[in-house]
């Protein structure tokens, strides 16, 4: 007979939004479950995307000698084969870093943790198959009711049937860091964030990069300027954009990975990673006994306050779809807890959400495009910066960083921040933080920055744009 426990919150998915879900209802004094089908915590954020692949970029660029730029006299460059352990090394430690402290942090809540596959078997009942380190499935079984469930079981990539997954030198983003060796040719299937990504860390350690997409615009959410600069920088660090195409067919033998595209060309790789989009954990949830609703890709619709159609039952982070963000996710879960329980949230959720690509350079933005002004028919100034213009930029030797800053032309308040170069997902907080309060061109005249640092690029670009306003450009 299987082990029953009750509590007021059951949280599946051990995940950004799972624990902080689980952390928040534990503040709120309730009795906290949380399942995870893994023994690592932290999700994909932690233990396959957003936090590998992120170091991973950060091992690059230093093994790479990148970073030494035009430092007169010093080269930093690889004079070795580079290993899988050189590379891999670093994000394992920090990947059981993390592991450790989100244990530790549920361990502190007080929440019980609960290894194993989740079901549903009515709206408040969820059976657990445990499984511990050794042996992935013991067969014992616990069954869990809860007040109120929270589904964060997160997404996975998209696998397309097209490609052979059981073949040797197909990875997607989960599985492209069990390489036994780096590729010296790699195909990169969807220009979107992870695969941009990748194709610039690939690229920045000496592999010859093919980047295929079917659409003709890098990253088209970015502002159109920042989407030509960064397809420029990546072409001239050596990546190979393959535009308009799709990839037909795909077959795997011992010399290579064949890919046939939709013009009907070859191309002949040691490996490719397909970045085809995610698909949302609900398959195995049973979720039919529930009635929740489930859209495409396993998607799971749910109101402002993350509820779905079934009133005690909420879903959080890359299971509900965009943004899928780790600071968004958990920000999603903290609000449907509060709300679960009948508490008011802390503050409605931002409308302003900053947006970071890791790509070789970053890039990063918040707020409106100058598409996006022009589409609403705003008048607009923009203010420019380069990296160059500011000590910090020319110590560090980058070259083709800038800022830009978009203001409303009426009163200069601030509505757009894109920034491309070093710490650009560093860079964009500081507009970040002054759209959250409305402020305008004048707060970065006022505000003293440290010198050196790239903040001062604010007071760059504010300045270009006030001169504008006066002159009436």
């Amino acid at each position: 007979m299987a082990k029953t426990a009750a509590f007021d919150l059951v949280v599946i998915g051990g995940g950004p939004a799972g624990i902080v879900g689980a952390s928040e209802a534990s503040l709120l004094g309730k009795s906290v479950a949380l399942i995870d089908n893994h023994h690592e915590l932290g999700g994909a954020g932690v233990n396959t995307g957003t936090v590998p692949s992120k170091t991973l970029r950060e091992t690059a660029l230093a093994l790479s000698g990148l970073r030494s730029r035009n430092l007169y006299g010093v080269d930093l460059s690889l004079r070795r084969e580079v290993t899988i352990s050189d590379f891999l090394g670093h994000e394992r430690n920090v990947k059981a870093g993390m592991n450790l402290m989100l244990s530790q942090r549920l361990g502190a809540g007080r929440t019980e943790a609960y290894y194993g596959t989740a079901a549903f078997e009515d709206l408040h009942t969820v059976r657990i198959r445990r499984m511990d380190r050794n042996q992935p499935a013991t067969g014992e079984e616990i069954v869990l009711t809860g007040e109120r469930i929270l589904i964060a079981t997160g997404s996975s990539p998209h696998r397309p049937p097209l490609f052979p997954w059981n073949g040797p030198g197909v990875y997607d983003s989960d599985t492209i860091l069990e390489l036994a060796q780096f590729p010296k040719t790699l195909a990169v299937v969807g220009a979107g964030t992870i695969g941009s990504e990748y194709a610039c860390t690939f690229c920045t350690l000496g592999t010859e990069v093919h980047l295929i997409d079917g659409r003709d615009v890098l990253l088209p959410f970015l502002d159109a300027e920042f989407s030509r600069s960064l397809a420029d920088s990546m072409k001239s660090r050596g990546i190979q954009f393959h535009w308009k195409e799709t990839v037909e067919r795909c077959t795997v033998d011992k010399a290579a990975v064949t890919l046939t595209v939709s013009s009907g060309a070859s191309l002949a790789v040691d490996a490719v990673l397909v970045a085809a989009g995610r698909t949302s954990n609900t398959q195995n949830l049973n979720l039919s006994a529930t009635g929740v609703n489930i859209g495409e890709r396993g998607l799971i619709p749910v109101d402002e306050n993350y509820r779905t159609n079934i009133p005690t039952i909420y879903a959080a982070g890359d299971v509900i779809g965009f943004p899928g963000l780790a600071s968004t996710s958990m920000d999603q879960a903290r609000r449907a807890v509060r709300h679960a329980f009948g508490q008011e949230p802390h503050r409605h959720i931002p409308a302003l959400l900053p947006s970071g690509v890791y790509t070789i350079p970053e890039v990063s933005m918040v707020g409106e495009t100058e598409e996006s002004l022009q589409k609403k028919g705003v008048s607009y100034i923009v203010g420019r910066a380069k990296y160059q213009d500011c000590a910090r930029g020319r110590i560090i030797g980058d070259n083709e960083g800038f800022l830009k800053l978009l203001f409303h032309r009426q009163d200069l308040t601030l509505c757009g921040v894109h920034v491309m170069g070093e710490q650009a997902t560093e860079v964009v907080h500081v507009g970040l933080m002054a759209m959250l309060t409305h402020s305008k061109a004048e707060l970065f005249i006022e505000a003293c920055f440290n010198l050196p640092s790239l903040s001062v690029l604010y007071k760059t670009a504010a300045f270009d744009a006030i001169r504008q306003a006066e002159r009436g450009d």
